[in-house]
């Protein structure tokens, strides 16, 4: 017989051994209502790795004593699910747990949509994928979305307490004393992933040799042994990446130093220096702007060197780039000031371009009154001299609005407002 892993034999069998995830299955909330009118419906969970999605899908179907199937999307072909439906035809109805769903190719789609839009099924698809983004809109308009949340320290506590004391499933024959500060670290390590401190957990107390009493002794020494290769919370490939990401970029606009530097260092730990670069670099010219148009290039400049030295040292100019984008000046004037005129194109408002403005460089430009009486403002003192530009029906427009940010805008601003109340 296969040893189950101790994450696998934990898993909740009832709503009420659900640990975390109140929002859904707390009295009168969502998924608690569907098992007090007795009628699951069909939903897909989706949230990061280790919250408990596949979990509550059997724990929901053995609550309501109903047959429940689990499949994967992935490894299971179109045949496995044809001989599930056949199942449900014989039983009258039949759980699906779908993990990987956002997995499911078009062709089992096809052969499950209309089987759960008959009930004959009732589908539960599991992913750590945000369903918005990766699911089929074809399933995802068939069904409830229920995004379940990192647990927190103290709920794994609670689930690690319980597997220590399960006379049946858990450990409690083993004989184990758990130090505190053991505890905490195996909470903590885990970042909310309680399959991830539930597997330490159990490999503290299978590779841990018993005192003279058979006691297990397990003390922070040995936990952090057992969690260090505990991955980080995110790859780069999944939803949470992105919502990193996004903190990443709002922390520095918000000009948060140490969150920026927290973020990055998350970044780096999940090893994705393409997205990085990428970010750092839109931030430098959305954000930072000409508040501090040296940062564009600086921040370029320390990719580089990220790029050319690798991980670990590309940290460093990293580091010195964030800094400085973190504390300097914001400004999103030129930008903003482009998407006013693309606004303005895209609704129509283009206009002719002024005649003195027209090339003037080909045979009989002139006698088609092409640039004649264009001024060219080399010929003025200062490079300027007054003139329009705009399309006559556009003249009233003023697309940059300059800020007040920083030494080098604060010029342009003053030459902005010289140049449009001269008269």
């Amino acid at each position: 017989m296969v040893n189950q892993p101790l994450a696998f034999k934990m898993r909740p069998t009832h709503i009420d051994d659900i640990i975390g995830q109140l929002h859904l299955v707390a009295p009168g909330k969502m998924i608690h209502r569907m098992i007090e009118a007795n009628r699951l419906m069909s939903m897909i969970l989706y949230g990061p790795p280790g919250t408990g999605k596949t979990s509550m899908a059997i724990a929901l179907a053995k609550t309501l004593g109903l047959r429940y199937k689990l499949l994967n999307a992935v490894t299971d072909k179109k045949k496995d699910m044809e001989i599930a439906i056949e199942e449900a035809k014989m039983s009258g109805t039949l759980v699906i747990v779908m993990d990987e769903v956002h997995r499911l190719d078009k062709a089992k789609q096809d052969y499950l949509l209309p089987h759960v839009e008959s009930n004959l099924i009732t589908l539960i698809g599991c992913t750590t994928s945000n369903p918005y983004h990766s699911i089929n809109p074809a399933i995802r308009s068939r069904i409830h979305l229920f995004e379940l949340e990192s647990l927190t320290i103290d709920q794994v506590k609670i689930a690690l307490k319980r597997a220590l004391n399960d006379d049946e499933k858990g450990l409690k024959k083993k004989s184990i004393t758990l130090s505190s500060d053991a505890l905490d670290h195996f909470a903590l390590a885990a970042n909310g992933d309680l399959r991830a401190a539930l597997n330490g957990l159990e490999l503290a107390a299978y590779s841990t040799k018993p005192s003279s009493d058979e006691t297990i002794h397990i003390d922070l020494e040995v936990a952090e042994a057992c969690m260090q290769k505990k991955s980080f919370s995110h790859d780069k490939d999944g939803d949470a990446h992105y919502d990193v990401l996004s903190a990443f970029q709002k922390s520095i606009r918000g000009s948060d130093v140490d969150a920026s530097l927290h973020y990055l260092a998350r970044l780096i730990e999940a090893g994705d220096l393409d997205s990085i670069a990428r970010r750092m670099t839109v931030i430098a010219y959305e954000d930072i702007g000409l508040a501090n148009p040296q940062a564009g290039p600086r921040t370029l400049a320390a990719i580089e060197a990220a790029e050319r030295v690798g991980f670990p040292e590309a940290r460093i100019p990293l580091s010195v780039a964030i800094v400085e984008l973190a504390l300097s000046p914001k400004s999103n004037s030129a930008y903003k000031a482009l998407d006013s005129a693309l606004s303005d194109i895209r609704s129509g408002q283009v206009g002719q371009v002024p005649i003195h403005l027209k090339d003037s460089h080909y045979k009989g430009a002139e006698s088609l009154g092409r640039g004649i009486d264009y001024k060219y403002p080399h010929n003025y003192p200062g490079g300027w001299v007054k003139q329009t530009y705009l399309p006559e029906s556009l003249q009233h427009k003023n697309y940059y609005e300059p800020l007040d940010t920083g030494k080098f805008e604060r010029a342009l601003k003053t030459m902005y407002e010289q140049i449009n109340n001269y008269e």
